[in-house]
């Protein structure tokens, strides 16, 4: 293993305990810190592991994420393999009451969910999420905490949702020639049946032992007359925050890491990137092969973790629409090696609320019932890419992964751990999953 220098190292200056490691930078904008892609740059390594966060309260999290997940890989990679680390960090945001299995206190877990009211650290991280709003963002706090049960009160709330989400300044840019499109019904639709949609939701999302036990009905109701729908608002604010996110990581995917990764690889050509993404960062890994030259082979694997996109993000043709491609059509092609979907049916964010939100961005009848074509790649995989293999995780450490092509892994044996509202999403922390990168990158023993 090189040694540390050069703005990259182990242990407490970085907050990670594997090295050599550095940190890509990016701001919303997908403008990279240059110091950061210097040291990147200066890094003695043959192949580079590139992980990018999803949602995370700010730096520290980031940090604790990629000490977890990179540790176990000096042991797993074979003797000619130098291993480089890069953690990307980019601005992103986590509401407190989501929290990552083994990083919070005991019984946090069962704790977190609870009550409509905005702690003091989601707050913080709202107000870092989004400058300059602190007049909308105490408004929205004072009302989530006093929940008041007025339909006005909600109609207030949902137009400052709106305005942070900044659905109506999109609009207002776009001119005749080049019209804007539709405003996601999520913030479109009466406020008040949204924030009941959402209300069930949640139930859903918590209520898992309930249906089990037979009592769907009692699990999905919701009480207390305009007052139990606050905490349908509650999840609105976040819905708000995650369609701001999805729409920063493609745009930090294909304007910044994209094009450094590809100057990168011109100043270090014998350079191996591997890149890894969990939940939004699996669509900043994505879309940044939009920036990979035809004929590139730097990039030698992609794996994703609960990605938060759509399963069909690959496809070249929708099965709904077959005059239509995925986001991302054809873009595994310019991985020289596999990219591997990493899914899990314990992580309710995606089961419940990623397919609810995707949904709701264009219709908004029959909202609670599931309809395939909005599935997140975290939930259930890569959907309508023909001949791309489906295996179970003790197969893929068994067997190995393919050389190349799509390919869905289901990781739930070990992704299941996890609080409501979002489940398993954030269990991701496991040996068996770096393992399952060590062999997509052909870097094993």
């Amino acid at each position: 293993m090189a040694d540390v220098g050069g703005g990259f190292g182990f242990g407490t200056g970085t907050g990670i305990g594997v090295g050599p490691y550095a940190e890509l930078t990016f701001d919303s904008e997908g403008d990279v810190d240059r110091a950061s892609q210097g040291a990147v740059s200066r890094m003695e390594a043959t192949d580079v592991l590139v992980f990018a966060h999803g949602w995370n309260s700010d730096r520290s999290t980031a940090t604790r994420l990629y000490d977890r997940f990179f540790a176990p890989f000096p042991a797993l990679v074979g003797p000619g393999v130098r291993l480089g680390y890069v953690g990307v960090v980019w601005p992103s945001m986590r509401f407190s009451d989501e929290p990552i299995p083994d990083f919070e206190a005991p019984g946090a877990l069962a704790e977190a969910g609870h009550g409509c009211a905005l702690d003091p650290l989601t707050r913080q991280a709202l107000g870092e999420f989004w400058p300059g709003r602190r007049a909308e963002l105490d408004r929205l706090a004072e009302l989530l905490a006093e929940r008041p049960e007025s339909a006005v009160a909600f109609i207030e709330f949902g137009a400052l949702v709106r305005e942070l989400a900044g659905v109506d300044a999109v609009h207002a840019a776009h001119t005749v020639a080049a019209p804007a499109p539709a405003v996601p019904a999520i913030f479109a639709e009466d406020v008040l049946e949204v924030c009941r949609v959402l209300s069930l939701a949640l139930a859903r999302a918590g209520g898992a032992a309930a249906v089990t036990a037979g009592t769907e009905g009692q699990g999905l109701t919701v009480g207390g007359g305009l007052r139990g729908l606050w905490g349908g608002a509650k999840e609105l604010l976040r819905q708000a925050a995650y369609y701001t996110m999805k729409k920063r990581a493609g745009v930090v995917g294909e304007r910044g890491l994209g094009p450094v990764l590809a100057e990168l690889a011109a100043g270090r050509p014998a350079m191996r990137f591997h890149l890894i993404g969990h939940s939004f960062g699996a669509r900043v890994v994505s879309f940044s092969l939009r920036a990979v030259p035809d004929g590139a082979r730097y990039v030698r694997s992609v794996t994703l973790l609960q990605g938060a996109f759509s399963h069909y993000a690959f496809a070249d043709r929708l099965p709904h629409d077959k005059g239509r491609g995925g986001a991302l059509r054809g873009l595994h092609r310019k991985v020289d090696g596999p990219v591997v979907a990493c899914h899990s049916p314990h992580d309710s964010a995606l089961k419940v609320f990623y397919p609810l939100a995707s949904r709701m961005a264009g219709d908004s009848a029959g909202l609670l019932g599931f309809d395939e074509r909005w599935g997140a790649i975290g939930h259930d995989g890569v959907q309508a890419v023909p001949g791309a293999p489906r295996l179970s995780l003790d197969g893929a450490l068994r067997e190995g992964v393919p050389a190349a092509g799509c390919v869905s892994v289901d990781a739930g044996s070990v992704v299941r751990r996890g609080g409501a509202p979002s489940g398993a999403h954030s269990d991701i922390c496991h040996e068996e999953l770096a393992r399952i990168v060590v062999s997509a990158g052909r870097m094993g023993r």
